[in-house]
Order: structure tokens, then C-alpha cells, then sequence
């Protein structure tokens, strides 16, 4: 694809522009001409499985490479790298994260979360709009911060967190769009981020210190990475426990309120969902709390949330280098060469889905989604490098949207969906203010 082609489409409108590049494609691998840098775009799902599962030992997450070398600033060497550091690190943390573990934490996180969401009573009776992705960041800190944290982490300090993870998103992407610019050499948004690390550090490392200096023995991620062993029987140090408390602090909280910002909107211009999703809960929860007990039972809200996260994936690029020559879809991938997979591209192309501009979560009913291939839908990558945290966003997102429409009719102040904002993690980029009305009991 020429540059001509490439970059006016990306500057208007990137989004459009990426899923644009996968329709022309067809599913091919194709070359983007992007000036000196022209990595390859694959969008099918086949070989979206080779890259990220099969021969995922040749396309690596390159800590010198586009997207990750930006993003390595920040969280170093540990669970979002790649070789033996990242190795150990998803050894110490995987067992955190398994089904049975997460079940066992949300009978806890269904009370944080029921208590958070009643907090919105007073700005429903005022008759007061709220910036509802800022209410969600405030109910998922604290629900994370108790269940995986132990409190260690106020929900302040969480929240002053968050907003600079949401400065460090959009700063980087400057370096992700030219990324053979050297570190060396300044560019538009080094400084927001400087400033942004510095905070998070502000914040963690006296956290991180407090808990090696009075070690106890609790399952939170800070306790259980001190508490570690590397492969060779060493501690960790302190450097790889704060990258991976800064990761995992990232992972457990991004998708969940970034990703339910859409929701709102969605349900206001379908009505016919909003009916389904919520008459669903009331069948499954009735007048009683929203219990863990329930999740298994909200089918629908589940596949609400599956079409949700096939529209928005939050981790929406998942760049790799090839290790060594390749041949990919009939295309030779030479040593070195840079792989764009995106589940945003693939999740909206019409090869593979019906009218994939469509807000549909029927789309994931059982019947319809047999025969549909695995990468097909991958919002939270896949192989050995898919995303620890996926199990606990959905039980979480269950229990914040079930808690909500219990609780409340929520209604957008404005009609329009929120525009896309691609960044380090893809996010709105307008604010979705709604109006609360309490539900008559």
C-alpha cells in the first residue's frame, strides 16, 4: 500500500483509516508504506494464530521496536516484555489469575462494587449529570485495590494512577508514529510523560519498599512478587517488582473502564438491548444484591460485553518483530521485519464478520458464533502473551453493569457515540456524561 495511499487516510481519521487498509487487503499480508518504515499488516485470522500462537517464538514483543520500545519506558523488563524476565514474571503472577482464583475474589469485589455504585445516589436525586468513566475509574480502584492489593494502594493514590496512565497513553503515540526516531532525540510528548512516570513512581515505590521492609505473608500481586523466587533462586529486585506492580496495576483496570464508556451510548440508540440486558437482570438478580452466584446466569450481559470489546478493544495493536525469516500467507517476512496485528482491524473487517459496524451482541450467541475461527475475535491477544487479566474483566464488568441498572436509568446528555482515541490503550475521546434516575423498588 503506497504512501500516498497511507498516511492522509491515517492523519484524517486513524481508525477508519486502519480497518480501510484490512478491507483493501482482503485478508492478505501487505506491506504499509510508511516512509522509511513499512512493516507488514496482517488481518487474517489464520495468520493472526501463526503470529501470536503457533510461531510465537519467531515474532516477538521487540523492547526495541515500534509500540513497545515507547511503552517499555515505562513498565521496563517483566510481564509485558518478552524472554527470561517475562518468563519468570508470568510464572509468579499467572496463578493470581486463574478462574477458580478470580471466582474466589468476587464475592468480596460484588459488596466494594454494590457500595461504590450507591455512592451515585446523591448525584441521581440532585438530578446532577456525571462523567460516568470517571465514576467507573473510582468503582474499579476500589474494587482492585481491596481484592488484588490487600488496600495497600489507597483509591486516591489508585486514581492518581489512572490519570497518568491516561497522560503516559497519549504521549507515547508521537513515538509509536515514527518510531525509528531515537530516545535521544526530543519529540512531542516526552515531557507529559517524564512527568507522568515520575508520579506513578511517587506513588508505588514507598508502597513497594513499606511491603519488602514488613514482609507478611498475603496473596496481594506486591506481597506475592516479593514473597517470589527467579528461576535461580533469587528475590526479585525492587526495579522488576515495581515494573510489574505498575503493569498489573494497568492491566486490571484499563479495559474495564475504559471499555464500559461506550456502553452507555449504545444502550440509548438500542433500545431493544437495553430492554433485553436489563430485563436479564432483574429475572436472574431480582430485588436481592448482585452476588457472584449470578454471573454464570447473565448470558446476555455477557455477550453485551463480548460485542462491546469486539468494537473497542483496548489493547488494539499488538505489534511483533520476526526473529528470523518467515513465510506468512505466501509473503516472505524477513529477519527483523515489523508485524501489525490488530484485533480493532480484524474484530470490524467484513470478511469475517456481518455488518461489523453493527451493534449486535447477538452476533455471540452460540449458534451463531460455530465455525467462527479463534482470531477471528482475540481483544485480548492470544498465545503465550494473552492477557492475564481477561477473566477478571468480564466477572467485574458484569458486576458494575448489573449493579448500575439495578440501581439506576442512565441516560447520555448526548446522543453521539464518543469517538475513538487511539493511543497506548484505546480510550474515548470525548467525555460521556449521563443522567441517573433512580429505579422505583
Amino acid at each position: 500500500m503506497p504512501l500516498r495511499h497511507v498516511l492522509p487516510r491515517l492523519f484524517r481519521d486513524p481508525t477508519a483509516a486502519l480497518v480501510e487498509f484490512g478491507e483493501r487487503s482482503q485478508g492478505e499480508v501487505v506491506k504499509l508504506n510508511l516512509g522509511s518504515f513499512r512493516p507488514y499488516l496482517v488481518t487474517n485470522p489464520v495468520h493472526v494464530q501463526q503470529v501470536l500462537g503457533d510461531r510465537s517464538g519467531n515474532y516477538v514483543r521487540s523492547g526495541e521496536g515500534l509500540f513497545w520500545r515507547p511503552i517499555r519506558r515505562l513498565f521496563g523488563d517483566g510481564i509485558l516484555g518478552e524472554g527470561q524476565i517475562w518468563s519468570e514474571s508470568r510464572r509468579i503472577l499467572q496463578p493470581m489469575f486463574t478462574a477458580r482464583r478470580v471466582e474466589a475474589l468476587m464475592e468480596g469485589m460484588a459488596v466494594t462494587i454494590a457500595d461504590a455504585v450507591a455512592e451515585l445516589d446523591e448525584p441521581a436525586r440532585a438530578g446532577r449529570p456525571v462523567d460516568i468513566g470517571a465514576e467507573q475509574a473510582r468503582i474499579v480502584c476500589r474494587a482492585i485495590v481491596r481484592a488484588l492489593f490487600a488496600d495497600r494502594i489507597s483509591v486516591a493514590d489508585a486514581l492518581r494512577i489512572m490519570a497518568a496512565q491516561d497522560a503516559i497513553a497519549t504521549s507515547v503515540i508521537p513515538r509509536v508514529v515514527v518510531p525509528f526516531a531515537p530516545l535521544s532525540v526530543p519529540m512531542p510528548g516526552d515531557r507529559a510523560f517524564r512527568r507522568a512516570v515520575r508520579r506513578i513512581d511517587e506513588v508505588l515505590v514507598p508502597i513497594i519498599r513499606a511491603a519488602r521492609d514488613a514482609p507478611a505473608d498475603g496473596d496481594d500481586i506486591i506481597s506475592t512478587l516479593w514473597q517470589a523466587r527467579t528461576d535461580d533462586g533469587r528475590q526479585l529486585d525492587e526495579q522488576q517488582v515495581r515494573n510489574d506492580t505498575v503493569a498489573m496495576v494497568a492491566v486490571t483496570t484499563e479495559t474495564t473502564i475504559n471499555v464500559l464508556t461506550w456502553l452507555w451510548p449504545h444502550l440509548a440508540r438500542s433500545p431493544e438491548v437495553a430492554g433485553r440486558l436489563r430485563d436479564e437482570i432483574d429475572r436472574v438478580v431480582g430485588k436481592g444484591p448482585v452476588t457472584a452466584a449470578h454471573l454464570p446466569q447473565l448470558r446476555y450481559t455477557r455477550m453485551v460485553l463480548d460485542e462491546l470489546i469486539r468494537l473497542y478493544p483496548v489493547a488494539w495493536l499488538a505489534p511483533r518483530q520476526a526473529v528470523a525469516d518467515d513465510v506468512l500467507g505466501g509473503v516472505r517476512i524477513e529477519a527483523g521485519a515489523t508485524l501489525l496485528v490488530s484485533p480493532l482491524i480484524t474484530q470490524r473487517m467484513t470478511a469475517y464478520w456481518d455488518r461489523p459496524e453493527v451493534f449486535d451482541p447477538d452476533r455471540f450467541a452460540p449458534e451463531r458464533s460455530r465455525g467462527r475461527h479463534r482470531y477471528a475475535y482475540f481483544p485480548f491477544g492470544g498465545g503465550p502473551h494473552q492477557c492475564l487479566g481477561m477473566h477478571l474483566f468480564y466477572l467485574e464488568a458484569q458486576l458494575i453493569v448489573a449493579n448500575l441498572l439495578k440501581r439506576f436509568h442512565l441516560q447520555p446528555r448526548h446522543a453521539e457515540l464518543p469517538s475513538v482515541k487511539l493511543a497506548a490503550a484505546l480510550r474515548a475521546r470525548e467525555r460521556v456524561e449521563l443522567h441517573l434516575r433512580p429505579v422505583s423498588r
